[in-house]
């Protein structure tokens, strides 16, 4: 019988404290930097937070194609990241760990980016809130988040992927 995962016992409190989301969203930046050299070679940035929506910027100088517009692979790895740090950020507010991964993933390209690439990412409260539950009971979470960038009040991509997480073995 498999043990229910708990996160740490004081990890709830310290959060409680700390919970401070400019620090979340430095904290996410530096691991996203760190962890992920791509994003640091775009020059990703976690531009907002505000408990719902993470919104991501990069800049569009290095991300640029051979037209002048955003380069398509720029624009899904802000799109896998915005989701993937969405995640990442949900789970730290609760002061839960585990590895996030893509499993699956589509994207639509519908109008040219210029300018500065700007992704946002807004979960569905109730299904990401039974996922958390289901992390908690059963050590794995798997949840569709879709990302979006918009060009003035145009949609220019719509990206839908599937995350999933699994908790540490202790």
């Amino acid at each position: 019988m498999r043990e229910r995962w708990q996160p740490r016992p004081n990890a709830r409190a310290i959060l409680g404290a700390v919970i401070d989301r400019a620090e979340l969203l430095r904290e996410l930046e530096t691991t996203w930097h760190r962890d992920i050299p791509l994003a640091a070679a775009m020059g990703i940035a976690a531009e907002s937070y505000d408990g719902a929506v993470l919104a991501a910027r990069a800049p569009a100088q290095p991300n640029r194609n051979v037209h002048g517009t955003a380069f398509a692979g720029s624009l899904f790895s802000l799109c896998v990241l915005t989701g993937w740090g969405t995640t990442w950020l949900k789970l730290r507010e609760r002061g839960l760990t585990g590895m996030i991964v893509v499993a699956d993933s589509r994207i639509q390209y519908r109008k040219a980016v210029t300018g500065d690439l700007v992704c946002r990412c807004t979960p569905d409260a109730s299904a990401l809130e039974s996922g958390l539950a289901e992390l908690q009971s059963v050590g794995r979470l798997r949840i569709e988040l879709t990302c979006t960038i918009d060009v003035g009040d145009k949609r220019a991509v719509s990206f839908t992927g599937t995350y999933v997480v699994h908790a540490p073995k202790h």
